[in-house]
């Protein structure tokens, strides 16, 4: 955050530094001074529009949209299972180039088979894809994918796209307007960073590009042999999800915002190939993800 401040203080300065010797020459006679202001803004726009957020911005639009999401579904009151997730998806963040990220992983209470991640860190899993799952190599391959989005920063690239690079220049530009501590804390007070989060929001009902889900499964399968975990183990969550009834309501969303899992597991079998058979006999932990997760108990 200080670096922030910092350049948002060497902006104004070196903006009045470039305007005041014409001020002083009469240089712009012709020209009304709020002219003059318009065009350095305009101009002061257009490169700062070509910068990414930094990591601090990162973090408040994330933790924004990832409040957006709790809106909507609440999480899982078993603090069990939470636990073990936050616990297997810290592992595998620490497998990546973005280990220094404030990490968060949690459990949504909602049946749909889904999972999300939003920028800065924070991902989601819903307890209805935790529970279809039998081990925990399935769950650590679904983990990463999500990770791989925010290592890759996918949501950010989706949203410039989105917005015309406006909505995070304005975010950038001004989310310290306020105490950057009650920023982050209540970031609905910032009317830019308001935006920013609902421009995020949306993105995640619309799905990001393609080539970015191919990406983020590439990048999975890896982060997962890393961590120590047999890579394959999304795969089998895709061969899983496939055979479920397409026109099963829990599975919607997914089917609107991804590729198809044939597709999916084609794109897998062709980077997989035979590199990855050395990493098979990686565990699975079949027995330490059924006594982690807390389970419905079947009716008598």
């Amino acid at each position: 955050m200080k670096n922030l401040i910092a350049w948002l203080l060497l902006a104004a300065a070196c903006s009045g530094c470039a305007v005041a010797p014409m001020v002083a020459s009469g240089a712009i006679s012709k020209m009304d001074w709020n002219d003059v202001q318009n065009i350095a803004t305009k101009v002061s726009k257009a490169a700062d529009s070509q910068r990414e957020l930094t990591e601090p911005e990162e973090i408040v639009l994330g933790g924004g949209i990832a409040s957006n999401i709790l809106g909507a579904a609440p999480l899982w009151q078993d603090k069990k299972s939470q636990r073990y997730v936050q616990q297997v998806g810290q592992w595998l963040a620490q497998q990546t180039e973005r280990a220094d990220l404030p990490w968060h992983f949690a459990i949504l209470d909602d049946n749909e088979f889904n999972a999300f991640s939003t920028p800065g860190g924070y991902v989601f899993i819903t307890r209805g894809m935790l529970l279809a799952m039998r081990n925990e190599a399935e769950l650590a391959g679904v983990l990463a994918h999500e990770i791989a989005h925010i290592v890759r920063k996918h949501q950010l690239t989706a949203m410039k796209k989105a917005s015309g690079k406006d909505i995070l220049f304005d975010l950038g530009s001004n989310v310290l307007t306020v105490d950057p501590k009650i920023a982050a804390a209540n970031p609905q007070l910032t009317p830019y960073l308001k935006k920013g989060i609902s421009a995020g929001t949306e993105m995640y009902m619309r799905g990001l590009d393609k080539g970015d889900e191919f990406e983020a499964d590439r990048m999975a399968v890896v982060i997962a042999a890393r961590a120590g975990y047999d890579p394959y183990g999304l795969p089998a969550v895709l061969q899983s999800l496939q055979t479920v009834n397409p026109n099963y309501a829990g599975l919607a969303l997914m089917f609107k915002t991804h590729p198809s899992f044939a597709a999916r597991l084609d794109m897998l079998a062709l980077v997989m190939n035979e590199a990855f058979d050395k990493f098979e006999n990686q565990p699975a932990l079949a027995p330490r993800f059924k006594s982690s997760v807390t389970f419905p108990k079947p009716a008598k």
